[in-house]
């Protein structure tokens, strides 16, 4: 079900946005060149893998960049006005 988006830091944004993917990739690097040294692809117990969310929105008019939640939530609370015809 498609949900309206209201950006909560300009307060008037409610059709240009960016969908931003995250693609997480757990790595250890050379903590002394900063090199990749390793791709952790298996759990390993001493890596917290990446648990936030797939995606984020950006407001296409101010450029915040927030959860979906937060413009959803934006969205609810001031939500549009009845326009008469």
């Amino acid at each position: 079900m498609a949900t309206p988006y209201l950006c909560p830091t300009c307060g008037t944004n409610r059709t240009r946005f960016n969908l931003i993917e995250q693609v997480a990739q757990s790595v250890k690097k050379d903590p002394q060149t900063g090199d990749i040294t390793e791709t952790i692809i298996a759990p390993d117990p001493l890596h917290i893998f990446y648990q936030g969310a797939s995606y984020l929105v950006q407001c296409g008019v101010c450029g915040q960049v927030e959860t979906e939640e937060r413009f959803i939530k934006s969205a609810q609370a001031q939500p549009m006005p009845f326009l008469y015809s």
